[in-house]
């Protein structure tokens, strides 16, 4: 059971790369789309977006299903939904049908964070929880990566059409370990009525949750943390090809450096993390330093507004957006150590995407207003300032709502025997 969740892990980490695969595969097939389906620059935009919007609606319903029907169910339900709405967007033969599809997709997509960490939340002790985190976290970071050069490929050789069609059912393969790995039994995969038998304090409660200043900290934290990710994600291409004067190569080489520097970062300070609480540090404060320091490095960006140095320039930009992978794994590892359940994780996740939503429009906005890059990086400067504040005075134990575990989010042993109710 010990090595199995590690397997698990790195399948819920390879989940992520094909769900982000999914969500980006559409920026690429577009141009080629609109050679036979008539969509102007307004309708392009709608496609584009309408995945976030029942994406970031059902966080918070989708949390608390997890929370009620546990992981196996509610993750293969929404994998089947997605990977067949991805798929079906081969037929597509308007707007209106084009639309229809991707609030499918990201419907079947919001049960990927919470039934994630839920599942991790379950497995693994306080100690090793942020190497885990950081693993799974690798994903959101690799799928742009590799979903981008794989649907361009597929559609040079094969057609929009077909890729589509291809990534869409070749993704469900991944149903047949998750299916295999992850048992009725197991204590992520059991329900309500096993899980309030096992611990009534493993969940926390909406309305205790939202009452809480420590929720309102994760919040606004990782609305700040994401405002920029989702800056770089949009922007930062844009910036090193016009600031810069740089090559699409060039671009793209800088920019999978950035989140590739990012993805090893988390995985490296979830495991460091984890080892000085295995000595004995204290999860909140330990958690709280990585996440913290992770903010403070990625504000240097708001330095290249202020040198004349195109090096320096460069540097603060890609080092910037590495150094916030300290705050990567820590920062989601945290929440689970003083809001248990899958809801508060749901919850992060709305704010998450709420920043995805803000982001790319206001740093165009602010663009358009001032003609240069310089007010949306110092933008991003205060918002990653408030985000220190949100954890540094709101993101606290002694904020933690009442249904929190007392021992400060220790969780049942990996491969804990259900309760006998439990199906199998």
């Amino acid at each position: 059971m010990s090595s199995k969740r590690w397997w698990v892990v790195c399948l819920l980490s390879l989940g992520m790369v094909i769900a982000y695969s999914d969500r980006v595969n559409l920026t690429i097939a577009l141009p080629d789309m609109v050679k036979g389906i008539q969509m102007d620059k307004a309708e392009q935009g709608l496609a584009l977006s309408a995945f976030f919007w029942t994406y970031t609606i059902f966080q918070i319903p989708a949390g608390m299903l997890v929370d009620r029907f546990g992981v196996r169910l509610l993750y293969t339900a929404g994998f089947l939904l997605w990977s067949v709405g991805s798929a079906a967007t081969m037929f597509t033969r308007g707007l209106a049908d084009l639309v229809t599809l991707r609030l499918l997709v990201g419907t079947g997509e919001s049960v990927v964070t919470s039934s994630s960490l839920y599942y991790i939340r379950k497995h693994f002790q306080e100690k090793e929880r942020g190497f885990a985190v950081g693993l799974y976290m690798t994903g959101t970071k690799l799928g742009p990566a590799v979903g981008l050069p794989m649907a361009a490929l597929l559609i040079q050789q094969v057609g929009w059409q077909a890729m589509f069609g291809l990534l869409g059912l070749g993704s469900l393969l991944w149903l047949i370990p998750w299916l295999l790995w992850v048992r009725r039994s197991d204590p992520a995969a059991q329900g309500l009525v096993v899980a309030a038998k096992t611990d009534p304090n493993e969940r926390t409660g909406l309305l205790d949750a939202l009452k809480s200043p420590l929720m309102w900290g994760v919040i606004i934290g990782t609305y700040c943390y994401m405002y920029f990710v989702y800056y770089c994600m949009t922007w930062m291409p844009r910036y090193f090809q016009e600031q810069h004067g740089m090559s699409l190569q060039e671009t793209s080489w800088f920019s999978g450096m950035s989140f590739g520097g990012m993805a090893l970062v988390a995985a490296v300070s979830g495991w460091w993390a984890d080892k000085l609480i295995a000595k004995g540090g204290d999860p909140v404060r330990v958690r709280k330093a990585f996440t913290i320091a992770g903010f403070v490095i990625a504000s240097t960006q708001t330095i290249s507004v202020y040198t004349h140095s195109e090096t320096l320039m460069i540097f603060f930009t890609v080092a910037s957006l590495c150094g916030l992978g300290l705050a990567t794994a820590n920062y989601w590892a945290l929440t689970q150590t003083l809001l248990p359940g899958a809801l508060p994780v749901a919850i992060q996740n709305t704010a998450a995407n709420l920043a995805g939503v803000v982001a790319p429009w206001l740093s165009g906005w602010l663009i358009k207003q001032t003609g240069s890059f310089d007010a949306p990086i110092k933008t991003i400067g205060f918002w990653l300032v408030l985000g220190v504040a949100a954890y540094g005075f709101l993101v606290q134990r002694k904020f933690a709502p009442r249904t929190a575990m007392a021992q400060g989010g220790a969780p049942q042993a990996a491969g804990a025997v259900a309760s006998p109710g439990a199906k199998r």
